[in-house]
């Protein structure tokens, strides 16, 4: 068994792991070929078997905090049955932790594809996850729906192109589009004056190669100026020269998209050493409540996109309650603040459901797998529609900027997410004005 991820986590090392589970279904697809296992799982026909793969310890564990919740949740939804084609089906999910490591994302998606014989996989939460869970799938000739991932890292980081996509893999969440439009709304709209000099940290990772690569150019074609010392490594402990390089040139807008750990060792550095941007907008960490609290003080004004919250004007096809009612259920049933992530993740299993409700026999790879990507249905995290692109395989979702504050009304959290720029997505209500950073 692999041990957990310490941060480490090079782009060569995903390669490796995203790799390692290729070539252990390539030797994997002989074994079934020879077994007679046809593109139909081999379970009981009554049954169907669900994979569910999360990052639930290392460094990206807070991505799989809501998983003991909704795990149970939708367990419960599910105890009666699908019913599919006028035949009744049980339902049982089978859930793993990759513990934000490429080499166990693989070893546990081999597990269950082989082992467990699951008939569709579900996995959520980073490159690092995501990416090596999809690629096991793929080969395997097993369908395969992912999110909280930007889908270039996706799509571009598993070597699909237009001419040559994907099969068997699907996958929903915002792309570099989206966080364009969302960066520079708010950089510019939200009422916080700067000199349009962003200091930018994209790590030598998929996520960060997909951002350098799709974002970089379309925030200088909008007329900012990009400050970019270079790649950095995960598990990176001095970011000196990065920080020295904003202060020269007077970066008063800071971008980044690094593990939880190394952002929280880069920003305690920069206060120390004297960078003070006037906006700071984060991703893949700074997106839940214990991430931003782990910060303290300096958590508070940082911004960052928010896929889901409660207040999102939308309900789930599965538990028809309202993204709110969802929250609220989480707090109550667990004593824990509600994160963005309860909402893509229930949305997964919608789509899911939606897609093996449109099949005549859920149990065929082949046609579940096409019924992914004719899927379109507005979920919990809003509207999604496979069939529209922008590329086969992948449907986007809305984004809003939402910065943390300190709590207000002495409630029982610590810090809330406040939306503050809601660009194209004017259904979902503004909560107040960006602040500058003290």
């Amino acid at each position: 068994m692999s041990t957990p991820a310490n941060g480490n986590l090079s782009r060569r090392s995903v390669l490796r792991g995203t790799a390692g589970a290729a070539g252990l279904f390539t030797a994997g697809g002989l074994l079934t070929a020879c077994g007679g296992i046809k593109e139909s799982s081999a379970q009981t026909d009554a049954v169907l078997r669900i994979g569910y793969v999360s990052p639930s310890t290392g460094p990206a564990a807070g991505f799989g905090e809501p998983n003991a919740y909704l795990m149970k949740k939708l367990r419960a939804t599910f105890k009666s049955g699908l019913k599919i084609g006028g035949k009744t089906y049980s339902v049982e999910i089978v859930d793993r932790d990759s513990q934000s490591n490429p080499q166990t994302a693989a070893q546990v998606a081999s597990d269950l594809i082989n082992s467990e014989k699951i008939d569709l996989m579900l996995v959520t939460s980073t490159p690092e996850t995501v990416n090596p869970v999809a690629d096991a799938c793929e080969a395997a000739k097993v369908p395969c729906l992912s999110t909280a991932v930007p889908w270039e890292a996706w799509y571009f980081g598993r070597g699909a192109t237009p001419e040559k996509p994907f099969t068997y893999t699907y996958h929903f969440f915002i792309g570099v589009a989206e966080i364009h439009a969302a960066y520079t709304s708010l950089w510019t709209k939200g009422g916080v004056e700067t000199n349009r000099r962003v200091g930018v940290m994209w790590p030598n990772d998929p996520d960060g190669k997909a951002i350098r690569q799709g974002l970089g150019p379309q925030l200088k074609k909008s007329g900012f100026r990009i400050v970019d010392p270079g790649a950095y490594e995960d598990g990176t402990n001095d970011f000196s020269a990065q920080i020295a390089a904003f202060k020269k040139a007077d970066a008063e807008i800071f971008n980044t998209f690094p593990l939880p750990p190394d952002f929280a060792t880069f920003w305690k550095q920069a206060r120390q050493q004297g960078y003070r941007p006037r906006i700071a907008s984060i991703a893949k960490t700074g997106l839940l409540p214990s991430q931003i609290e782990a910060l303290g003080s300096l958590g508070h004004g940082l911004s960052a996109g928010f896929w889901w919250s409660p207040e999102f004007p939308y309900t789930s096809t599965l538990t028809d309650q309202t993204a709110r009612q969802l929250a609220d259920d989480y707090e109550k049933s667990t004593g824990k603040q509600w994160n963005q992530v309860i909402g893509s993740n229930m949305a997964l299993f919608e789509v899911a459901v939606h897609a093996l409700k449109a099949t005549s026999d859920p149990k065929d790879r082949k046609e579940l797998a096409a019924a992914l990507g004719k899927a379109k249905l507005t979920t919990i995290a809003g509207p999604l529609d496979f069939t529209s692109g922008p590329v086969k395989n992948v449907s986007t979702e809305p984004l809003v900027m939402a910065q943390w504050r300190k709590a207000t009304g002495g409630g029982k959290f610590a810090v809330e997410p406040v939306i503050v720029d809601n660009g194209a997505f004017r259904d979902i209500p503004l909560g107040g004005e960006l602040e500058p950073l003290r």
